[in-house]
């Protein structure tokens, strides 16, 4: 709002200082800033409020070190985080420009749904929390929203230098129109336009993948129905991360910490797509209006370093699913509208492997249980965080016992951030390495 008021001031009255409202540096800094000031300033409040209604975790024994001592810890503090990103973005940021428009429906979607869900574990004193099933419901519908409108929204295009290989020649295309492309001028540089499904493959030279690949058959009929693929994806990939998100939340910060470079790493990515000089240098897309982007996901950054505050070891407060679920949709969602959504098993490798431990863990005690009659292990303890943090003895029937001693959690939360930076790190060097 404050955006759209100092512009509407500028060209109106040419105020001096006015246009400094115009700077993505600008913005993104007064982002932080607020998210941070808003969640240290909120949360102590609403932490106070939430032990005044004994709004508590239930915490069932699972012999995991440390864990009686988190009963009674308030949950639900999901709501700081997403009011510490909603109100910088609206009084900062563009409100007209579509890809910010999805970020905050996608913010308020899904924390609509953990809230539903922390509402009635807490308040209902149902363990069970929503139907998994409404849950997967609200995340395809959140899947389909992002998949048609990225496909048919004529305000979402790709750019990219007017130069094409042709053989072994280098040509430069002239101003008309062909097929899906278009050429448009962009200050002194002649780019082409597209209107496509496509997505950037990392570790390769020409990275560019057009979902229509997938679709049988070619030529016209193979356009037609790549909307329908691209759909899927973005339902899956919603899914996938929002759902891992939920199960890295697991011990003081780890969910928070892990996502706050994952955030930053996909703000940089951002600024660079947004950016027509650094796209060129790097030979990637350019998206116009995705810069506008780094607005919003500095204030993720901002709000998650917040909530952290008071959700670092020893945790004064659960994000529960108000949080994971919004902070797994956020991300996922910002992947897809940037184009590097196949980065997400290298990025989001945290999210990915506790998720796939669960997937193994599962898989593994249902085939031992068929062949044997008695279920087995692979690790002592799902999602893969509590593994470390189980004793592992004769005992326990999991194949990897290691370590024997359980290791103390705030040691498991600060290797997992470690991990996240060197996955961050490979996903930044993806834009060279090809």
């Amino acid at each position: 709002m404050l955006y759209h008021l100092f512009e509407y001031i500028e060209n109106s009255w040419n105020i001096p200082g006015a246009g400094v409202f115009q700077y993505l540096s600008f913005r993104s800094a007064m982002a932080v800033i607020f998210s941070l000031a808003i969640a240290l300033v909120t949360g102590k409040r609403i932490i106070r409020f939430l032990q005044k209604k004994q709004i508590g975790e239930e915490i069932r024994n699972l012999g995991l070190e440390g864990q009686l001592q988190k009963k009674g810890t308030p949950t639900m503090g999901g709501i700081i985080i997403l009011l510490s990103i909603l109100v910088p973005i609206l009084l900062f940021g563009d409100l007209t420009n579509i890809y910010v428009i999805l970020m905050i429906i996608s913010t308020i979607w899904l924390g609509a749904i953990g809230f539903l869900d922390d509402y009635i574990k807490v308040f209902k004193k149902n363990k069970e929390g929503l139907n998994g099933k409404f849950k997967i419901i609200g995340q395809v519908g959140l899947g389909l929203i992002v998949g048609l409108t990225m496909y048919f929204s004529d305000s979402i295009v790709v750019r990219e230098p007017s130069i094409i290989n042709v053989g072994n020649e280098t040509v430069r295309i002239v101003a008309e129109e062909n097929g899906d492309y278009e050429v448009v001028k962009e200050g002194d540089e002649v780019m082409i336009q597209r209107k496509a499904p496509i997505t950037t493959i990392p570790f390769v030279k020409d990275n560019e993948f057009d979902y229509e690949w997938l679709v049988p058959g070619d030529g016209e009929s193979a356009h037609n129905w790549s909307w329908v693929v691209y759909i899927i994806v973005a339902i899956l990939i919603i899914t996938a991360v929002s759902n891992g998100a939920n199960l890295t939340d697991g011990m003081d910060g780890l969910s928070a910490g892990v996502s706050i470079v994952i955030g930053t790493t996909l703000g940089i990515l951002a600024y660079l797509s947004g950016n027509v000089i650094y796209a060129d240098y790097l030979n990637i897309m350019y998206i116009p209006g995705s810069g506008e982007l780094i607005i919003f996901m500095a204030a993720f950054v901002g709000a998650l370093v917040g909530f952290l505050w008071y959700n670092s070891y020893p945790a004064q407060i659960f994000m529960g699913d108000t949080g994971s679920l919004a902070i797994g949709g956020i991300i996922a969602v910002f992947a897809l509208v940037i184009r590097k959504e196949l980065l997400i098993p290298i990025l989001c490798g945290i999210f990915f492997v506790e998720s796939l431990s669960v997937v193994i863990q599962v898989m593994y005690f249902k085939y031992t249980k068929r062949k044997y009659g008695v279920g087995k292990r692979v690790f002592k303890m799902t999602p893969l965080h509590h593994h470390y943090q189980k004793e592992g003895n004769a005992g326990i029937d999991a194949i990897i016992q290691k370590p024997i001693k359980p290791l103390p959690e705030s040691k498991i939360v600060i290797r997992f951030w470690i991990i996240a930076v060197l996955l961050a790190v490979l996903s930044i060097v993806t834009l060279k390495i090809r």
